[in-house]
């Protein structure tokens, strides 16, 4: 016999969207179910962002201590050889904190009262659901639905996971570093991970179609990063497309103007980072009466609700709001307030956007080309880390990073803040309060920020776009 439950909200998928929403809907005293078919945190916790933060931390540790490895050391210390890397030890260090993070947020849908159900829901219609679990299956009625499925990494037709063709998630999970790593698509995953392993000692090619590695950033953000890719020695191929892989696993690729003149690239691993597509598939959408667009994201409103009256989605399924995990997180919290009654849209002033390379870049708000085509009169300034004493003593000066401002010439008000360097993504949340508030840039020159920190270079910034900083000339 089927077991049944029933509750006044279902959430499906517990990422960052659906397990904040599940918090939220327990703290208001809703009677709350949340599927999962793996592990809760979901693709940023378990097997994408939070995993490949470690990867990347325990890769610029190695890349150090090789420095320390050579002649003379560096910083004054020195050790005696190379340092050995165990790529087991590694993945099991990952693996412990996302451990740590999953039993955490269960932990934390228990205390708010919501239950975690482990299994595959599948749609009857569009409040009905069946859930596959171990134990058998459960037939679930819920008053309102929160679909938080997320995204899958798109596979290339002609390059299928599998043998020496990886995703990021297969990436994350090597027992060995790859001699020849070729990395197809380069967006930020693909040059997160590609400097990543550069780092622990793989030889890197990059392949991308466009004309520029990270086309979406302007020029001047994008600059120190390929220069540091210069530095680490990996090749960068643009204006070329993957073409497939030979008989011994090897990449095949080819100019996109001239497919015809196939080469081919050694390769131990071949990592596929082309992008991220909705999870649409396979388990009842259509059944459910919801509507998508042409890309397959789900059509929502500005509370996140779809066509169907008490179906809501958020995150990377959902067609408002770019594929960031603290967009479904702040998307969650909303839907799950809106249910309960509260006046609520999401519609925020500035989300910032972040790429995990070395360095670092932070995007929030508008761009100087931009903020001009939006027809804003626009004034800009700029103040590069290697002013910075903080910078200095973190080494994070010598990338040629720096912190840009873009701002209204006729009230001041600030548009945009972009910045290049390492560690700037630790201040993202100052730049995205300010555009949020609507700060002046006299707000934040009268602001007093701490010294030797990294955030005086925010403050030192905007007053360039005043005209007058005071560490610079």
């Amino acid at each position: 016999m089927v077991e049944q439950k029933k509750c006044q909200v279902l959430v499906i998928g517990a990422g960052p969207g659906g397990y904040v929403a599940a918090i939220r809907a327990g703290q208001l005293g809703l009677s709350t179910i949340i599927i999962e078919g793996e592990k809760a945190g979901g693709t940023c916790l378990i097997r994408g962002c939070i995993p490949s933060k470690a990867m990347i931390h325990a890769a610029h540790k190695m890349h150090d201590l090789a420095k320390m490895a050579t002649e003379g050391g560096h910083m004054g210390i020195s050790i005696p050889g190379p340092a050995e890397l165990n790529m087991s030890g590694l993945v099991a260090w990952k693996d412990g904190i996302v451990g740590r993070l999953n039993k955490g947020v269960e932990n934390l849908l228990n205390k708010a009262g919501a239950e975690l159900i482990n299994g595959w829901a599948n749609f009857i219609d569009a409040k009905t659901c069946k859930v596959a679990t171990e134990s058998g299956d459960i037939l679930i009625q819920a008053e309102n639905v929160i679909l938080a499925n997320g995204s899958i990494p798109t596979e290339l037709p002609f390059m299928k996971y599998g043998g020496n063709v990886i995703s990021s998630r297969h990436a994350l999970d090597l027992q060995e570093i790859p001699d020849n790593l070729v990395v197809v698509g380069g967006g930020y995953i693909g040059l997160e991970l590609g400097i990543a392993f550069a780092h622990l000692g793989s030889n890197v090619t990059v392949l991308e179609a466009m004309d520029t590695v990270l086309p979406i950033f302007d020029r001047e953000l994008r600059r120190p990063v390929e220069l540091n890719l210069k530095r680490l020695g990996i090749k960068v191929l643009t204006g070329v497309f993957a073409n497939g892989v030979d008989k011994d696993g090897n990449a095949l690729y080819a100019p996109k103007d001239d497919q015809e003149k196939v080469q081919t690239i050694e390769a131990d691993k071949i990592l596929v980072t082309v992008g991220r597509r909705p999870n649409n598939q396979g388990w009842g959408l259509a059944e459910m009466g919801v509507k998508s667009n042409e890309h397959g994201f789900v059509i929502v409103d500005e509370r996140c609700a779809t066509n169907m009256r008490g179906v809501y989605c958020i995150g990377d399924l959902a067609e408002r709001g770019a594929m960031l995990a603290h967009n479904a997180s702040s998307q969650g919290e909303m839907v799950a307030e809106v249910i309960a009654g509260e006046i609520r849209a999401w519609d925020p002033v500035a989300v910032p956007a972040i790429v995990f390379t070395e360095p670092e870049i932070v995007e929030v708000g508008l761009s100087p080309e931009a903020a001009k085509a939006a027809g804003h009169p626009v004034i800009t300034g700029k103040f590069p880390l290697a002013a910075n004493g903080r910078a200095l003593t973190m080494e994070a000066e010598k990338t040629g990073g720096f912190i840009r401002v873009v701002a209204r010439e006729d009230d001041h008000r600030i548009l945009g803040v972009q910045a290049v360097g390492s560690h700037v993504s630790e201040l993202s949340g100052e730049f995205t309060l300010a555009i949020e508030m609507g700060a002046l840039l006299e707000d934040i020159a009268g602001t007093i920020h701490a010294h030797p920190t990294m955030t005086e270079s925010f403050h030192e910034a905007v007053l360039a776009t005043l005209g007058h900083a005071i560490h610079i000339t």
